[in-house]
This record gives C-alpha cells, structure tokens and sequence, in this order.
C-alpha cells in the first residue's frame, strides 16, 4: 500500500470566500465612491445655482435700495430747481430734509463754486472748500444724480450720491448727499439667502470695498497681496475682468455687477458648508455598505456549504486512490458538474485497473529486452575505446605540425610588418630630403640677393663719402666769407665811433647824425657777434662731417669684409645644395630596394598564413574525429548504463504495480 500523506489541506469553501469576498466588497465599496461623488457633484451644482441665485436676489434689492435713495434724492434736488430758491429758501429746504433719509442722518447739501456750503442746521458736515472735494469734482462732471468713489470724510466711510444743481442762478451748483458705508453694508449682509455664506460690496474702478461684514475693511482696497488666500484670488480674478461663478480656495464665489454704478457684489460660500449634508450621506452609505457585506458573508457561506457537500465524499474517494487502492465504486449524488466529475473519477478507476494489468505484463517484457541491450552496449564500449586512443595519437602528431607552422607564419608576418615600416620610414626620409634640396636651394638663391644688396651699400656709403666732402669744402669757403663780414663789421664799428666823435665835435647840429652813428655802430656790434656764432656753428659742422667720414670709411670696410664672407657662404651652399642633391639620388633608389623587398616578405607571409590556415584545418578536424570517438565511448558507456537502469528500472515498475489492488 501506498504510505499516507499527513498533510493539512484548505477546505475549497474557504478559497470561494476569499475569492468572492474582496470582489464583492470592492464592487460595494465602488458604488459607496460613486453614489458620494455624484451625490458631491449635484450637491455642488444645486450649492452653485443657489448661490447665484443668491446674489442675484442681493444685487436686484441693492439696486432696487440705490434706485430708491436717488429718486428720493433727485425728487428734492428738482424741487429746488423748480422753485429757484434764494438762499434763505435753500436752508429751509435743506433744513426740513435733515433725518427724513434713515440712510443719509445729515440730509443733502449743495456746494457753490465760490466756496460756499449749503446745509442743514443740524448736520455736523464740514468744508473750508467745497470746489476741493471729491464729491463736488464728481458733481460737475453730469446732470442727474449718481453715486461716486468712496472716501472718508470726518472719519467715516462714505459715498456719495452728486448731480449738478441748475436752479437757474449764473453760479455753478453741486446736490449731494452722502450714505454711510456701513448701512450699506447692513444692505449687503442682511440680503444673503444663503446659509452661512458672506457677502461684500467693492467698487471694481479702483477695488475699494464699500461693505463688508469685517467693518475693518470698508474703504480698504482689496489687491492679490492680501493676507486672507481668499481674499487675494478673488483679487486676481476682479483684476483679469473675469466676472463668472468660479471655485477659489475651496470656495464656490460668485460676481455680480450692481447696473449703474462701478460696483461688484462678491459673493462666497466654502465647500465645507456645501458638502456637510454630502459628508453626512457617505458616512450613512458606509454604514449600509458595511451591513450589506456582513449579510452577504453569512448568505454566501450558506450557499457554499450546500453546494460544495457532495465533493467531500469525492474528495475521499480520491484520497484511497493516492494510497493505491483501486478497489473503490465512486456513488453519483447529484446530475450537476459535481455529480459529472463523480461519473468521471468512476471512469477513471476502471481505466487505471486496466493500466496497472498492462504495465505489470510490459514490465516483464522490458526486463528480458534490457539484458539483450547490455550485451550489447559492453561490446560497443570496447571497440570505441580503441579506436579514441587511436585518433588521440594522431590528433598530437597534426597538433606538432600546427604549431611549426604557425611559428613560420608569425616571423614571415614580422619580416613583411618591418620591410612594410622600413619602406614607410624610407619615403618619409625622402620626403624630408626633398624638402631640404628645396630649402637649400632658397638659401643659395637668398645669399646671392645679399652679395648684391652689399654691394649696392658699398657704392652708396661711397657716394655718401664724397658728398660728405664736399659739404666740407663748402662749409671752409663760409667760414672764409663769415671771417669777411666780421672784418667789415670791425671796420663799421671803427666809423662809427669816428662819426659820434665828430658829431660830438658838432654840437646841436651834429646830434642827429650821431644817433644814426650809434645805430650803425650797434648794427655793426650784431654783425660782429653773428659772425662769431656763425664761425663757431661751422666748426662744429666741419668737426661732426669729420666723424661722420670717419665713420663712413670704416662701414665702407666692414661691408668690404662682409662681402667676402657672403661669397664665401654661397660657396658653402653650392656644396650642400650638392651633396643632398646626390642623398635624394641614393634615397630614391634604397625606396626601390625595400619595396622589392617588401613585395617578397609580403608573398612569404600569404603563404606561411595560407600553410597556417591548412594545418588549422587540420588540427580541427583531427579534434573532431577525437571527439566524436570519445563520444562514442561514452555513448556507448552511457548504453551499458542505461541497460543497467532499465533493468532496474524494469525491477522497480513491477515492485509498484503490486503495490496497487485492483
């Protein structure tokens, strides 16, 4: 009999479970998901379409509230203008029109372009100028009253609703009134009909907030480098004109234009408050999700158990045949799949009892075959074995010869590496002397073009020379001329002084004369001392033109010299220009030399390589042969082992067959 497993198998209930559960829990956990998000996204729509629908409604009774205070204030402002009241008339009129506005305490007032502030008595309003504030300037610019920029005035928030005043005076008149921001604000906030959403009232001319819950931030400016992330993005998106209802920091925001008037309403609710009733919802779902899978639970191990009985019995059935008893009768219990794969299992004892017969009566039949293969096999074995060491001997006699081949190759593949290095060597060389015959032969041609450059520097330092002489010669016959005029002068000065004597002599009437014996005598003295200078520049020309015949003679010798040895160089370069001349000669011919030589290194080396290659073929054959006798020795060697294992084998197949009852 076969021994018994004791091993711990899972129940296929189980398995269903694990499988089942998670994908019914996943799908239940989807339909949670999906049922709060859709739940989230129409909750968002209805929130969006309220709000909206909010600050229509606040826009429609800001304006309805801004169309009624400037009714009221127009109807008083055509009062005045119909009536052309003096002034008396006018503070009356303003005086009776103090509080009747709960939205404007102090009541309209006018200001005239000459400074003067019409009011009611009880109002606190002030002005040193009227023409100088803002709601005046805003005044002049139209006819019928409209609301302006806030500002502050006295310290409080306002804005102010001005119109220009004809009450048919010459004098240009401004009606106003001015509304309290913070009442506006009152407006504002008390009109949301939304729960817990806010609201606030700016002017998109200049971003300045006319109403706010916060009373801090009334006549502030709103810009995107505000504190509150809310605040600036609604900035951001007043400032691109982008009016339309938009999520913002996790608000839903909406716009709206007041007509009119430069104002915005903004209106904001947070997403928190929008979705609270959705979060409530998803926790219930989750709640009901969470019993739906209990419940499921229980229903389907229920089912599982009812269905899955009927493979237990199976289940054994099985298990007696692991253990080799096919002696069993497997009993069908239903007509479902499960009572099939009893009919099936049934079918399949009845095949293995016919098997195991079968297998017992070719056991024996293999036995008697395996020891006819092991005769065999040994016989094999040892006519292989002679014929590997066979090859083997042969194998090392081709593998000697391959090796003196190859050494053969490899110095023929030297010869011809060197003779093909020497060649390349050689035509670099005659390269290299070429262009040493061309050089030396510039150098011939250069040391000519000198000669003849020296010579031409002799002939002119000659001709220098005796022009140098002649300036000598010259610069005598001055000084001959320049020791004349100091002579004269001399004789001048002498004259000179004859002719103040005499004119001394004369008296009165020789002193005209003897100024101009005086100034010939001072002429005479200038000729003698420019004489001098004259004799003294010339001597030191005469001594400078001395030096410079001096110098000139000796250049004259050193040139004389430098010929010669510029003659004897090109000499010298006739002799070198020769002798690489017959270098170049002898280089040409030992190129020719060496490419003979190089064509013969070359053949040696294709036929040492082409014996190389033959004696490798060789060689890989001949260890192919070696191979393929070793692989039939131990082909055969494996036969006889396999023989053996059969055998065996044969042994041990019918061992196990009469484990099994059939």
């Amino acid at each position: 009999m076969l021994q018994k497993e004791n091993t711990k198998h899972k129940k296929i209930k189980y398995k269903l479970l694990l499988i089942l559960l998670p994908a019914v829990i996943v799908q239940i956990l989807i339909l949670v998901f999906v049922s709060g998000a859709l739940s989230r996204k129409s909750m968002k729509k209805m929130a969006t379409n309220a709000l909206n629908s909010s600050i229509t409604n606040q826009a429609d009774n800001i304006e309805a509230w801004l169309e009624g205070n400037i009714q009221n204030f127009s109807t008083v402002k055509q009062i005045i203008e119909k009536t052309q009241p003096s002034d008396k008339e006018l503070q009356e009129i303003l005086n009776a029109c103090y509080g009747f506005n709960t939205y404007c305490k102090e009541g309209p007032y006018v200001g005239t372009a000459s400074g003067k502030l019409f009011k009611a008595e009880e109002s606190e309003k002030a002005s040193s100028d009227p023409t100088q504030e803002i709601w005046f300037k805003q005044g002049m610019t139209r006819v019928d009253m409209s609301y302006g920029a806030s500002y502050v005035n006295n310290g409080t928030a306002v804005v102010t609703a001005s119109g220009l005043l004809v009450d048919g005076s010459n004098e240009c008149k401004v009606f106003a009134a001015d509304m309290n921001l913070k009442s506006i604000a009152t407006i504002v906030n008390s009109g949301v009909k939304m729960d817990q959403a806010s609201s606030f009232l700016l002017n998109k001319a200049d971003n300045t907030i006319l109403a706010h819950r916060d009373d801090s931030r009334i006549n502030t400016v709103l810009s995107t480098s505000d504190g509150d992330a809310l605040m600036a993005a609604i900035a951001a998106k007043i400032n691109a004109r982008d009016f339309e209802t938009v999520e913002l920091k996790g608000y839903a925001v909406a716009f709206r234009e007041i007509s009119g008037t430069e104002w915005l309403l903004v209106s904001y609710v947070s997403d928190d408050t929008i979705l609270s009733d959705i979060y409530r919802l998803t926790n219930i779902l989750v709640a009901v999700g969470l019993l739906a899978i209990v419940s499921i639970i229980l229903l389907m191990n229920y089912i599982i158990s009812r269905v899955v009985s009927p493979i237990g019995n199976i289940t054994k059935n099985i298990s007696d045949m692991s253990e080799g008893d096919f002696t069993i009768e497997v009993k069908k219990e239903s007509d479902d799949e499960i009572g099939v794969m009893g009919d099936k299992v049934s079918d399949f004892i009845h095949s293995m009892r016919r098997m195991l017969s079968s297998i017992n009566n070719e056991s024996k039949k293999l036995k008697e075959q395996s020891d006819n293969s092991d005769r065999v096999s040994q016989q094999m074995f040892d006519a292989a074995k002679s014929q590997a060491d066979a090859m083997s001997n042969l194998n090392n006699t081709v593998d000697q010869l391959g090796v003196a081949v190859n050494e053969i190759a490899k110095n023929a593949n030297t010869l011809a590496s060197v003779v093909s290095d020497t060649r390349n060597n050689t035509k670099q060389a005659n390269e290299s002397m070429k262009e040493t015959v061309e050089i030396s032969k510039k150098g011939r041609e250069n040391m000519e073009k000198l000669s003849e450059a020296m010579e031409n520097i002799k002939t002119g330092n000659a001709e220098l020379v005796v022009s140098i002489n002649e300036v000598g010669k010259a610069s005598e016959e001055i000084t001959k001329i320049v020791s004349l005029i100091a002579e004269i002068a001399d004789q001048t000065n002498l004259l000179s002084l004859n002719a103040s004597i005499e004119a001394a002599r004369a008296g009165a009437a020789g002193k005209g004369f003897a100024v101009v014996a005086s100034e010939i005598g001072n002429l005479a003295q200038n000729s003698a001392k420019s004489a001098d200078n004259i004799s003294q520049l010339i001597g030191e020309v005469q001594q400078a033109i001395t030096t410079v015949v001096s110098q000139a003679e000796t250049s004259a010798q050193n040139i004389e010299a430098n010929g010669e040895l510029i003659n004897m160089a090109v000499d010298t370069f006739d002799q070198i220009y020769q002798n690489i001349q017959k270098s170049n000669d002898l280089i040409d011919s030992m190129i020719k030399n060496v490419e003979k030589v190089d064509d013969v290194a070359g053949s040696v080396a294709a036929i040492s390589q082409e014996q190389a290659a033959s004696t490798d073929e060789i060689i890989e054959t001949s260890r192919k042969m070696v191979e393929q006798a070793n692989s039939i020795t131990e082909s055969s060697h494996q036969v006889a082992d396999n023989s053996h294992e059969l055998a065996n084998t044969s042994d041990t197949l019918t061992t196990y067959v009469q484990k099994f009852k059939i």
